[in-house]
């Protein structure tokens, strides 16, 4: 297929034809898309012939690095035998409960129970009726809403846009749907100038229960974090700020869920993120790192306790075509032996995220304009500031990043803007060697970034 049109012959008929995603779509045909056709371990390859190294691994998804034969073996061979079959009506089918057994293995100890999705989206959504219905079952039908963070994101449905915190997307649609709250982000750098960090961390949590008690207690469903906010510029917690949340949660009864779409399956040097920020969910929802981007799947975990008190109350009415499709399923269990018996997470955590770390904040902490140099596992970032002594951002919030996220891009490197935070999540199977290689193309682009400001006037 790639040999058999020219890279504007495929710009044209993308322009005519596809619609795509989170874009303007006058101003991206006018550019023109940059059009993908191959890809291995870390890199991919445009229709030009370029040479790019993906810094977001996919959007923040293919951890076990792409080229994977193993993953389109076990998608062709589940393909042959049973290519499709829904789990509705009182059936299942091998690919899906030897998946779920083995996801049963490597989650957090208590969550045996996993209902199955399309996307990250799908299972916030998921979970959003979930946590009514339990409470419905429990005897408690005004616990309905259900509380999240300004800049969190929690996909884009009408449920997901309306828990996560972005105003840009609230501002499309009619959003946020009733029941909804918000509080705002533990973001040190921003909000806790003059505070340790643990003494910000506890400050942070402590806005939530000033939110439950304001709507009433009884009123609460749920509190939902990324453990990592991920889209919204990998904005990192404090060591004290989920334990205090968990403590929250517990003394008001108000169910406690990690969004783990982004930081689940190894982006932490974890299998999940709350292991690494030490607190323990009712209900977690994953996707992205489950097949590592190779087919869409998503899954909502439930601990006893939740799966108990949903199965308390009969049917639960709700479900899609393709919940625990079979070749998702069997690539996905590909994937997590993969990750599993290969070491890849183990590396992460004692070998490549350590690495990953030191040098990321060696070159990025020498620019005079980046600040809040930060990162955990394999996800990283850092800020564009205006005036690091003053901590001073810039006044066009999300210009300048974008100014700095193309540079990347022009030099085939990916990272991604959030505003102006330069944020970056590659494949786990990265080698300390392609780190390198990496922080170097990276480097480059950050001094042009800044002359590029001098030369404009900005700073």
């Amino acid at each position: 297929m790639s040999q058999q049109r020219t890279t504007a012959e495929w710009r044209a008929l993308d322009a005519a034809h596809h619609v795509h995603p989170f874009s303007d779509a006058h101003s991206l045909n006018r550019q023109g898309a940059r059009v993908m056709t191959r890809a291995d371990g870390i890199y991919l390859w445009d229709s030009d012939g370029n040479k790019i190294i993906d810094g977001m691994a996919g959007l923040w998804c293919v951890n076990i690095g792409y080229g994977r034969h193993d993953m389109t073996a076990a998608a062709s061979r589940q393909m042959d035998e049973l290519p499709f079959y829904n789990t509705f009506f009182k059936t299942t089918h091998p690919a899906v409960v030897e998946l779920s057994a083995l996801l049963a293995k490597v989650a957090p100890e208590g969550f045996n129970h996993v209902f199955y999705t399309n996307s990250g989206s799908e299972s916030v959504d998921t979970m959003i009726r979930m946590v009514r219905r339990y409470w419905d079952v429990a005897g408690k039908p005004s616990k309905k809403t259900l509380i999240g963070r300004w800049n969190g994101y929690h996909g884009s449905t009408m449920g997901g846009a309306s828990l996560g915190g972005m105003d840009y997307m609230h501002a499309q649609g009619g959003l946020p749907i009733p029941d909804m709250a918000h509080i705002e982000q533990p973001w040190w750098y921003k909000f806790g100038k003059d505070m340790s960090r643990d003494e910000f961390g506890l400050l942070a949590a402590g806005w939530l229960e000033d939110r439950i008690l304001e709507i009433g207690p009884d009123n609460v469903a749920a509190f939902v974090g990324e453990p990592i906010q991920g889209a919204g510029g990998v904005i990192i917690p404090p060591d004290t700020y989920w334990p205090e949340i968990e403590r929250i949660c517990r003394k008001y009864d108000v169910l406690l869920v990690a969004d783990e779409v982004i930081c689940g399956f190894g982006r932490t040097g974890e299998w999940f993120g709350q292991q690494r920020f030490g607190f323990r969910p009712d209900i977690f929802t994953a996707a992205k790192g489950l097949t590592s981007g190779y087919l869409p799947m998503g899954a909502v975990f439930l601990n006893e306790k939740v799966a108990e008190g949903l199965a308390a109350g009969g049917d639960f009415n709700h479900g899609f075509t393709y919940s625990g499709h079979p070749v998702a399923a069997a690539v996905a269990r590909a994937n997590i032996l993969a990750l599993r018996d290969e070491g890849i997470i183990d590396r992460v955590r004692h070998d490549t995220g350590p690495y990953m770390q030191e040098r990321w904040r060696q070159v990025f902490g020498q620019f005079d304009h980046v600040d809040d140099v930060r990162g955990v596992g394999l996800i990283q970032a850092f800020t564009l500031v205006k005036d690091k002594a003053t901590r001073t951002l810039f006044p066009n919030w999300g210009e300048t990043g974008l100014i700095c996220r193309d540079i990347f891009f022009r030099n085939n490197l990916i990272m991604r803007a959030c505003a102006d935070h330069m944020v970056a999540s590659p494949p786990l199977v990265m080698t300390r060697a392609q780190i390198d290689e990496m922080l170097g193309v990276a480097e480059r682009c950050m001094t042009e970034f800044e002359e590029t400001l001098l030369r404009r006037g900005l700073v």
